[in-house]
Parts: structure tokens; C-alpha cells; sequence
């Protein structure tokens, strides 16, 4: 899917959401505002009704004033006509004082023990019946009252005659003076036209006409409404009906349990609002108080159908609204992506030519926002790039040559070069590694090989700490072992390899077969011996001469006398014992001795060596200062070696010294070491020459092999030792020779 259609989409996807939010927070609001206009709306018809009913209620006080009042007028008028006893009155007495005061009927009653019973009356069939309640309650209310006249109304009734309904209103009256009561009822059909203007409840009917939603418009007396009505509903309103009758006014066909609660809410000035189903029929309830004339009621049902249709349209509106927005944004939006994703696709043009090495063209930049920025950046990395590549390629081919090269000379040295890491496994061999130890590159590489000696390995391990711990080693001489179990004697150096960050991750070592080397050395020092046999013969055989005089004396006295002295016995003994020494020392220099350490004390062998050469010092005024100190000094060593080094080094400095003086030799311990300095009073050696001492065949002397020098060099190295020269051209010389201390020597400090 391409970023445009991606873009698009999410874009339209944003614009969705918010739609449905918009839809959504519609819906809401929109319910919430017409919940709030219906809610309003109803209490505005309670208002109404309620102003309505307040006014039926006024009337009707009215014409009850005006009916009572005649009805009033008419039962004096009947008392002052008729006798004071019961037992007097006739019927056409009854008759003739109704025509006269106006009345429909007239009839005169007497308490029993049922009741009040109707014993005279204008209609026949009224006879013999019992009262109704309402004289029944008057008159017990009477025993209480001191006036002498009473007066009471009974409720209107209506009667029906034929298709016409007749309205009629009854009273009751009695005094001291009479001993029954009179009840008068007055009937007509412009009394019920007038009941029936004044106080019905038609406008309800034309409120709901004007209002379809309405359903039912209930009175209600809080008083006595228990929640279960089902007696007639009066079609008229008073102020005495509103007040004894559960249900005054209108219909209660949408009946709930729960009105009772509800009613007991609004009788607190709560204005309750219900949203229910009533008969499989959605509707609005609500329960209103209403404090005029008297506190009641007002119960209104509003069908909900038409609320939830105008919220229908208006969210079928909405959705359809959205949906063309959605499609116009759609629309928009793949039209703007195209313009806005048209440099993009430069870039990524540009982006695909820099990705296969195509450098050269270059992005045309129209534009100077971001993406034209972007254009400019991309055109100026493709630049950079292609200079970095081109000197990528040429540091690549100098790379690859080096690298090359490197192989060439590791693989075509003689020197074996083998590396491990920091567990001791090989990971890399060289040619000469394959043909020094007879392992192949497959059996080392991934391998601990036993190279070192079974007596070397702790002391191999302790080595090579020192290079995983960053600090190279310089060339040792040593022995290795080979894949035959051939020992070989080597000079192996070791440096450890870092990677980037400076850790040690690997050592390298390079391994020199010194086989020949040592052979060479060997002949080169047997050469050196012969030398140094050569100049030393003189002074050997003038040393031999005088004890061989000696002898020859005391032989010849021996002859004479041809006695024997024991005292010349043990002086000749004595000067024979010179002559075995001397010619002892003199054997050390021409008799190969094989080479092995042993621990001696380096004072006893410069003692050797001093006695060897003193009488050549002697017979060139040379006179040996030593200083050996009391301690021990004690070096694992080949004493013959190191007796061979002592003499070139005397040697060249009596040879410096022709005109004589002292050579001063001190031997003193410092810290693991042994320092021994031979320092002489010659001519000195000029600064440019010290630096190539040591070197093969180096010499300024006439019968000198310029090779003493290098051997003691290389004695003293494989000694694990140091051999310094220092000099001064008129002052004299100094050689200072460090050798390591015997371990147990050295616990002892």
C-alpha cells in the first residue's frame, strides 16, 4: 500500500472518527435538549391545566353560592307553609308548596333506627327509602351545633330522561320547631346546560385535540390517591371534590405502581419526570404539584413515539451529512496527498539512485518548504556521498592490498605466529606454525594445545597474565614442545590484541626457532674461547713459568746436596697445586661444557675469574677492587657461561687500559635483582660507537673478531638477564650486569 493511500486513509480515518464523535455528541445533546424542551413543555401544560382548573373551580363556586342560596330560600319557605309535625303533612300539602317555591320534589324525613327515612314525598317511589349519607352526616353534626336553623347541600345528581341529561342539586333543613327534615331537590335542563358550561373538564379533550402527544391528563389528590382507582371520574371540578375524591379530574388509564411514590415525591415540590413503557407504549410521565385552589397533583402522559421519531430524522441527518463529508474528505484527501506526496517521491527516487551507486543526477528543488529542504539535503548527501565512496573504494583497495600483503608475509615468514583467546584457545595459524610444530590449521584452530613444557606450564600460565592484562611481553628465550614430542628451543613474543574499545579479546604470539641460532652462538663462543685462550697464553705460561723455575731450583739443589729437604717438598707440592690450577682454569675456555643451570653464588665465580686473570693484571699494572657485601647472592645459572662473560668484559678493560690503573667490581642486591657493575679507567668508548656493540663482527681493534660482546650479550639474555654499557670518552667504562635472584633466595628478604 502506498504512503498516499496510507495518508488518505488515515486522514479519512481522523475525520471518521471525529464525524462519529460529532454524530454521537449530536445524538446526546440532542436528546438532552429535547428531553429538557419536553420536561419543559409538560410543566408548561401543567401550568395550563392547572390555571384552567382554578378558574372551572371558581365558577363552580359560584353557581354552588347561587343554587345554595335559592335552595336556602326555598326550604324556609317550605318550613313556614308546612306543619311542625310530620304526622300533619299530606301529600297534596307537599305538592301545593312545592309548585309554590319552585322545586322538583319535596320530601320530609324522620331519624330511625336505619336511618333517616324518607316518610313523605312529592314522588311516590322516594317513600319508604333510606336517606343517603350525606343528611345522615349533617344531621350528625347538628348535635353539636347551638344554632336553631340548619342548612346543608347535598351533591348534584344527574338524571336522564329520554336523550337529555338533567342536572339536579338537593338540600336539607330542619329547626327546634319541627321534628322531621325537609330535603328539597331542584332539577332543570338550564340548570344542567349552566352546571355543564361552568364546571366540565372539555377543555382537556380540546387540549388533547391541539396536542396529539398528549395521552392522559390525571387529577390528583395526594390525600386520599393510594395508587389503585377504579370508581368514576367526575366530569366537573370544586374545591370540595378536589378535596374528597382520589381522582377529580381527567383519565387514569396509564396506571403504574409506582405513581404512588411518585406522587409522594411531587407533594414535596419535586417536579418527577418518568421516561417508561405503559401498555407496550413508550411514554413521559410526570407528577406536578399544584398548591391553588387546594394542594394537588397534576399527573401528565406524553407519548414518547414522536420524540424518538424527531430524534430518528435528526440522526438519519446527521449520518447522512457525515457520509457525504466523509466522501468529500476522502476525496480531498487522496488529491492532497497526491500534491503534498509529489516531492516525496523525488526524494524517494533520488533515494533509490543513491541505493544502487548511482550518484550523478540530482533532485530539480522547486520548493522552499521542508520538503524542498529535504530535496536540497538528499541532493547534498548523494554529493557527500559519492565523495565518501570514492575514497570507501580507494581505502577499500588499499585495505584489501595491505590485507593481502599481511597474509603474504604471515603466511611466508619463518617465524610461527599463532593466536589465541583469553581462554588459550588457537584461533588463527600461520604456514610456518603448521611446519614448526607439525600441527595442521584444521587440528589447532578451536584447540588448548600443549605447547609448553609439562615443567613450564605454571610458569607459562603466570606469563601470560601480564599481555590479558594489557602489557606485552618482549622476546623470551624458551623451550616448546612439538606435536612429536620433539622439544625445541624458541624466543617467543607475546602482545595482546585489543578490539575498538580497548579491550584485550585475543594474544598473539610470534615463535622463532632458535636452534640454529644457538648452534651458531655455540660455535661463535667456541671461537671466542679460542680467542681468548690465544691472549691468554702469554700470561698463562709466564704464570707457569715462575713455579716451573721454582721447581727447577729446588731440584737442582736437591742434586747437589743430594739430601731431601721436606720444607722444598711441600714448596715444590705447593707450586705443582698453582700449576694444575692454573692449567684447570685455562681447560674451562677450550672444553665444551653442556649447558645447565645450577644454583650458584655469584661472588664465588667473579672470585674464579679474578684469580684466572689476575696475572696478566699483573704483568699490565692492573690491580682488581672488589666489593661483594655480606649477603648472599644466589642466581640460578650456567656457571661457565657466565665465567666466559666475566672474562670478556675484564678482558676489554684491561685492553682499555694500557698505561694501567683499577678496574672496580661491586656486587649488591636490589629489591629481586642482582646488579654486578666492572668499571674501568680506560679510554672510554665515543657515544655513536655504544649503540652498535653487539653487533656481529663489530670491532675497532686490530686483532679483535667483534664477536665477544654479542655472545655475552646473549648469555646474559638467556639468563633472563640485563647487559648495559656506559661510557666516557677519557673517564673510563661501565658495564652493569642485572640478573634475576633464586626464588628461595629472594623469600629469604
Amino acid at each position: 500500500m502506498s504512503v498516499k493511500i496510507k495518508l488518505s486513509l488515515m486522514i479519512s480515518l481522523i475525520v471518521f472518527v471525529l464525524l462519529v464523535l460529532n454524530v454521537i455528541l449530536n445524538q446526546y445533546s440532542t436528546r438532552v435538549n429535547l428531553r429538557s424542551d419536553v420536561e419543559r413543555d409538560m410543566a408548561s401544560i401543567t401550568r395550563q391545566i392547572a390555571s384552567d382548573v382554578l378558574q372551572n373551580t371558581s365558577e363552580n363556586d359560584f353557581v354552588q353560592s347561587v343554587l345554595l342560596d335559592k335552595l336556602k330560600m326555598t326550604s324556609y319557605s317550605a318550613s313556614e307553609q308546612l306543619p311542625p309535625h310530620v304526622k300533619d303533612i299530606t301529600t297534596s300539602q307537599l305538592e301545593l308548596v312545592a309548585s309554590r317555591i319552585g322545586v322538583s320534589m319535596l320530601s320530609v324525613m324522620q331519624k330511625t333506627d336505619e336511618g333517616y327515612l324518607i316518610v313523605n314525598s312529592t314522588d311516590p317511589n322516594e317513600v319508604g327509602n333510606v336517606s343517603s349519607t350525606w343528611p345522615e352526616r349533617a344531621l350528625l353534626s347538628n348535635d353539636k351545633n347551638d344554632k336553631n336553623d340548619q342548612f346543608w347541600s347535598g351533591p348534584s345528581r344527574q338524571s336522564v330522561t329520554g336523550s337529555s341529561v338533567r342536572l339536579g342539586q338537593e338540600s336539607f333543613y330542619t329547626n327546634e320547631e319541627l321534628d322531621y327534615v325537609i330535603s328539597c331537590y331542584l332539577e332543570s335542563d338550564r340548570l344542567s346546560d349552566y352546571e355543564k358550561m361552568a364546571h366540565t373538564t372539555a377543555f382537556l379533550d380540546d387540549m388533547k385535540a391541539g396536542n396529539p402527544t398528549i395521552l392522559e391528563v390525571t387529577g390528583i389528590n395526594p390525600t386520599l390517591f393510594k395508587g389503585k382507582f377504579n370508581g368514576p371520574i367526575p366530569t366537573y371540578i370544586s374545591n370540595k371534590e378536589l378535596a374528597e375524591t382520589p381522582v377529580p379530574f381527567g383519565t387514569y388509564d396509564y396506571a403504574s405502581p409506582r405513581d404512588v411514590r411518585d406522587v409522594q415525591e411531587a407533594i414535596k415540590g419535586k417536579r418527577v419526570f418518568r421516561y417508561t413503557t405503559i401498555h407496550d407504549r413508550a411514554v413521559i410521565k410526570s407528577f406536578i404539584l399544584v398548591r391553588d385552589p387546594k394542594p394537588y397533583v397534576i399527573g401528565l402522559v406524553l407519548d414518547k413515539k414522536p420524540l424518538m421519531q424527531l430524534m430518528e430524522e435528526q440522526r438519519t441527518n446527521q449520518l447522512y451529512i457525515s457520509a457525504v463529508l466523509l466522501f468529500i474528505v476522502i476525496i480531498c484527501s487522496y488529491w492532497l496527498s497526491n500534491i503534498l506526496l509529489r516531492p516525496v517521491r523525488s526524494i524517494l527516487w533520488k533515494v533509490n539512485e543513491v541505493s544502487v551507486g548511482r550518484f550523478d543526477s540530482a533532485i530539480e528543488v522547486k520548493r522552499k518548504d521542508e520538503l524542498g529542504q529535504l530535496a536540497q539535503r538528499v541532493n547534498a548527501m548523494s554529493k557527500n556521498l559519492n565523495i565518501y565512496m570514492t575514497k570507501l573504494k580507494m581505502a577499500f583497495e588499499e585495505n584489501r592490498s595491505m590485507k593481502e600483503y599481511l597474509e603474504s608475509f604471515i603466511n611466508h615468514t619463518t617465524d610461527a605466529i599463532h593466536v589465541v583467546d583469553l581462554d588459550g584457545r588457537i584461533t588463527q595459524v600461520n604456514r610456518a606454525f603448521e611446519q614448526l610444530f607439525g600441527y595442521t590449521t584444521e587440528e589447532a584452530v578451536g584447540q588448548v594445545l600443549p605447547l609448553a613444557p609439562d615443567h613450564l606450564k605454571d610458569e607459562e600460565q603466570q606469563t601470560m597474565e601480564l599481555p590479558k592484562s594489557g602489557k606485552p611481553l618482549s622476546a623470551r628465550e624458551t623451550t616448546r614442545v612439538t606435536k612429536t614430542g620433539e622439544w625445541i628451543s624458541v624466543s617467543v613474543t607475546t602482545s595482546p590484541i585489543r578490539d575498538r574499545l580497548g579491550s584485550v579479546h585475543a594474544i598473539a604470539s610470534i615463535t622463532r626457532d632458535m636452534t640454529s641460532r644457538n648452534k651458531m652462538e655455540e660455535l661463535l663462543r667456541r671461537s671466542e674461547k679460542l680467542t681468548t685462550v690465544g691472549q691468554l697464553a702469554a700470561g698463562v705460561a709466564h704464570e707457569i713459568r715462575n713455579p716451573l723455575t721454582t721447581l727447577r731450583g729446588f731440584l737442582q739443589l736437591q742434586l747437589q746436596t743430594e739430601k731431601l729437604n721436606t720444607r722444598h717438598v711441600d714448596l715444590m707440592l705447593s707450586e705443582l697445586d698453582r700449576i694444575n690450577l692454573i692449567v684447570g682454569e685455562f681447560l674451562i675456555l677450550a672444553k665444551p661444557q653442556a649447558t645447565r643451570f645450577e644454583v650458584r653464588d655469584i661472588r664465588f665465580t667473579l672470585g674464579d675469574v679474578i684469580s684466572l686473570l689476575d696475572s696478566q693484571a699483573h704483568l699490565c699494572n692492573i690491580v682488581f677492587v672488589t666489593e661483594f657485601g655480606q649477603e648472599d647472592c644466589q642466581i640460578s645459572c650456567e656457571e661457565n657461561q657466565l665465567k666466559q662473560v666475566f672474562i670478556n668484559v675484564l678482558k676489554n678493560a684491561m685492553e682499555a687500559m694500557p698505561q694501567g690503573g683499577q678496574i672496580a667490581i661491586t656486587v649488591h642486591r636490589q629489591e629481586r635483582q642482582l646488579c654486578v657493575s666492572i668499571t674501568d679507567e680506560g679510554i672510554g668508548i665515543p657515544e655513536e660507537k655504544i649503540a652498535k656493540l653487539g653487533d656481529p663482527f663489530y670491532t675497532d681493534k686490530d686483532a679483535g673478531t667483534g664477536l665477544g660482546i654479542m655472545v655475552s650479550q646473549r648469555i646474559i639474555q638467556s639468563h633472563q638477564g640485563i647487559f648495559e654499557i656506559k661510557s666516557k670518552v677519557g673517564v673510563g667504562t661501565t658495564v652493569l650486569i642485572t640478573l634475576p635472584l633464586y626464588k628461595a633466595d629472594i623469600s629469604k628478604t
